[in-house]
């Protein structure tokens, strides 16, 4: 069966970029912290956008945040903040762009005390990605997995971080599997 002819998740739309992200991205497990940096910051920056808006410009975000390197990011002054709030490739809300730095302050200080960001996130969920068997669209706009994310995340200091947003997020990255039954990906190799 050729990919167009697979049988997707019915929010999957036409457009190439939601194709390639969904067959895949998305619900794949991701331990890398980079990786697991880039989507929380790119969940929080949907945040009151759709989800194609954020993976148009998603190679904007890669370039004009050195790669999504938390390193980098936490260290940005007034200067790089302008030029962010200015480059049209981004959502330029300040907020936002504040966020993302803070966000990366708070990632760094995850990290140090924890290991790795994957060692602290992956608790949420036991280590290992909760499969639900959803038979329609209909999916959970939080959890109370995403929940408690959120709330430690938030004493943590990280912002944008709301449960919905974290639901999204551990979705992205695998920590739950949302894909609905009759998804060619539900049962996959790569969720095992």
């Amino acid at each position: 069966m050729s990919k167009t002819n697979l049988i997707r998740c019915a929010w999957v739309s036409d457009d190439l970029r939601y194709i390639a992200y969904h067959d895949q991205e998305w619900g794949v497990p991701v331990h890398d912290d980079r990786t697991l940096f880039e989507f929380l910051i790119l969940e929080g920056a949907q945040a009151g956008l759709s989800w194609i808006t954020i993976l148009k410009k998603r190679e904007n975000y890669r370039r004009v945040l050195d790669g999504f390197d938390a390193n980098k990011i936490a260290h940005y002054d007034a200067d790089k903040v302008r030029a962010l709030l200015a480059d049209p490739g981004i959502v330029r809300n300040r907020l936002k762009v504040a966020a993302t730095i803070q966000n990366a302050k708070s990632f760094l200080a995850v990290q140090k005390e924890f290991g790795s960001f994957d060692a602290y996130i992956w608790k949420f969920v036991g280590a290992k990605p909760i499969v639900r068997r959803a038979q329609t669209i209909a999916l959970p706009a939080k959890t109370p997995q995403s929940d408690l994310m959120s709330k430690d995340l938030a004493k943590r200091g990280f912002k944008f971080v709301g449960s919905t947003i974290c639901y999204a997020f551990m979705q992205a990255v695998g920590m739950v599997n949302d894909h609905s039954a009759h998804c060619f990906r539900h049962i996959s190799k790569k969720q095992n």
